[in-house]
């Protein structure tokens, strides 16, 4: 390795450092047996692979089986977003929502039912309706990745599997939406 290279690199990690920058790393789930029911199937997939690539839980196919029970419901909506001076649509808003719940075997509630609400807005055309269909496809699975990166963390949130009254953790709803931009 060259004087140069090692001094880029000895750069790049120290800033990467300073910044806060920080691997996942190994989570420590109280539940060791995860049963997962709703969601989409890639949803699925990859919550699985996040929880099990990640902790020493396992996913199981069965509630039977499982330490805790997370429940997933997801919606998805498109409304316009704007119009352009003809009355024709220029932009989209595309809506996820995903609802969830975990509860213990025993039915304790570990997390109450929380709310993730994503959206994004897309251009839109007439000329290029199949290429915005699949834009909006491909937009709709960015928010789910980011939907359940986001339930990842807050599975992390759980300390215990009978948490005392004053350890619970606390429902999250999803702030208010953002007003239509004037016309």
């Amino acid at each position: 390795m060259t004087r140069r290279s090692f001094l880029t690199l000895a750069c790049s990690v120290m800033m990467l450092s300073a910044c806060g920058f920080q691997l996942r790393g190994q989570q420590d789930y109280p539940f060791k047996r995860l049963y997962v029911s709703g969601g989409s199937p890639a949803a699925a997939a990859r919550l699985t692979r996040i929880v099990q690539g990640g902790s020493d839980t396992v996913v199981v196919s069965s509630p039977a089986n499982a330490d805790a029970l997370l429940q997933i419901t997801q919606n998805r909506g498109i409304s316009t977003l704007t119009l352009n001076s003809l009355g024709v649509v220029a932009e989209y808003q595309l809506n996820l929502q995903m609802t969830y719940t975990l509860t213990g075997k025993d039915g304790t509630v570990l997390i109450p039912g929380s709310v993730i609400a994503l959206n994004r807005a897309m251009t839109y055309s007439d000329q290029f309706s199949q290429a915005k269909a699949a834009e909006s496809d491909i937009l709709f699975a960015d928010m789910e990745n980011d939907a359940i990166d986001q339930l990842v963390r807050r599975l992390g949130a759980v300390r215990s599997m009978h948490p005392a009254p004053g350890e619970v953790v606390p429902p999250v709803a999803p702030r208010a939406p953002l007003p239509p931009p004037p016309l």
